[in-house]
């Protein structure tokens, strides 16, 4: 198996957790496993810890990062109007922190639409893309839609907001079964800044690389469930079609929240999909 550079794989420990400052931004970061680099992006109003269930599951095939986006967790909570760049900007700089010279991407959501922006404007960092549950080519109504949520976002109805959110993100069998999840989930929404999660939905909100997607050459894995009405199925569709050899699974029964609630099914395609280059390579 192809391994990351020394520095990210034999001269670093197994686990890592630090923070970095980017510009005057502290990002709270996690690198565990060992392997090929991978560095994994959560989505508006969530934490690093998105990704436990998946990082667990290829640790022993991969070095991860996950972080905290600027305004989330334990990273700044920053003020202001954020850019898609400036997501993108703090990706790089943990990259260059923990050594990852060329690294695989996954992004889940907002973290999907950094994702595409990074490989449209640093695609030579690249070695494999995997965007999960994220957006492109809205139709007019989709961004209406969308356009109505972070409206009432930056009127200050959170509450709502994130209510009607979660028969969105999770199907209610899980939520069914899983009351206590439900109950941090909520617990850990109150500790959002209000200000910092309206940024960040903005930016998801706001962005939509569709026209550009035929530019991407690096091989990616597209994914989302069955039943996600804000990344649904068409957008996945689309995406696939737009960017040449790339791979297409629509997760049956699923809303939005596959990371949470297919953790195994996630970390299973992932694995597949990254580890292609090296079966290829030995058969």
């Amino acid at each position: 198996m192809m391994s990351a550079t020394p520095s990210a794989t034999t001269a670093r420990p197994a686990t890592e957790n630090g923070s970095l400052d980017n510009k005057g931004v502290s990002l709270n970061y996690r690198v565990v496993g060992q392997g090929e680099p991978l560095i994994c992006i959560h989505g508006v109003g969530s934490y690093l810890e998105a990704w436990d269930g998946v990082a667990e599951r290829l640790s022993d095939r991969f070095r991860i990062l996950t972080f905290d986006l600027r305004g989330h967790g334990r990273s700044t909570k920053v003020r202001g109007r954020y850019e898609i760049d400036d997501f993108v900007g703090d990706v790089l700089a943990l990259a260059d922190h923990v050594g990852f010279d060329t690294f695989n991407l996954a992004g889940f959501s907002l973290g999907g639409l950094i994702a595409q922006r990074l490989a449209l404007t640093h695609q030579e960092r690249l070695r494999r893309l995997v965007l999960l549950a994220t957006v492109a080519g809205r139709t007019d109504d989709e961004r209406e839609r969308v356009a109505v949520r972070l409206a009432a976002l930056q009127a200050g109805d959170r509450g709502a907001h994130y209510d009607a959110s979660l028969s969105r993100w999770l199907t209610e069998e899980f939520q069914a079964k899983n009351p206590e999840i439900i109950a941090r989930l909520r617990q850990r929404n109150t500790e959002n800044d209000p200000d910092c999660y309206a940024a960040a939905y903005r930016v998801l909100a706001q962005t939509d690389f569709g026209g550009l997607l035929d530019q991407i050459r690096v091989p990616v894995l597209i994914a989302t469930g069955e039943h996600d009405a804000g990344s649904n199925p068409r957008m996945a569709l689309y995406m696939h079609e737009r960017i040449s050899g790339s791979q297409l699974r629509i997760l049956s029964g699923l809303r939005h929240s596959i990371l949470m609630e297919a953790p195994a099914l996630v970390a299973e395609l992932m694995g597949d999909f990254l580890d292609d280059r090296t079966r290829r390579a030995s058969a």
